[in-house]
């Protein structure tokens, strides 16, 4: 087995763990209920205010979900980092993979860049911001 199938079966075996201890985090610890559902993590309170967006459990799904994207946005940008080091480090003397290295991080550094632009975009547009 190579070192990039190591390191595919490797981040699969992450990425599987962390979705299976994200769903048994989100169904084993339900402490309340909303509308007779079983929630754990938005709490059903009644707004003193119902026309204000930032109160209602659609806003709140919203934020997590932005959230949630943002760091895997950060994940993928680690990897790609840790993919592009590893070729790096084991091109040996091939300029062809120093190449591709290099190119990998310059790719990773325009998404961090893209991604922080729209992070910045959205809460720009959005009134109040999203966070």
């Amino acid at each position: 087995m190579s070192i990039k199938q190591k390191f595919s079966v490797f981040l699969a075996s992450l990425a599987l763990i962390g979705t299976a201890s994200m769903t048994f985090v989100g169904t084993s610890f339900a402490a309340e209920k909303c509308g007779g559902a079983d929630v754990a993590i938005l709490k059903c309170d009644a707004s003193d205010n119902p026309s204000n967006a930032k109160d209602t459990g659609l806003w709140k799904i919203l934020v997590m979900a932005i959230n949630i994207l943002t760091g895997l946005a950060g994940l993928a940008a680690l990897g790609g980092i840790i993919y592009g080091a590893v070729l790096y480090t084991s091109a040996g003397g091939s300029p062809e993979q120093v190449k591709k290295a290099l190119g990998i991080f310059t790719n990773t550094a325009i998404g961090i860049v893209a991604f922080a632009i729209m992070y910045v975009a959205l809460n720009f547009l959005i009134p109040g911001g999203v966070f």
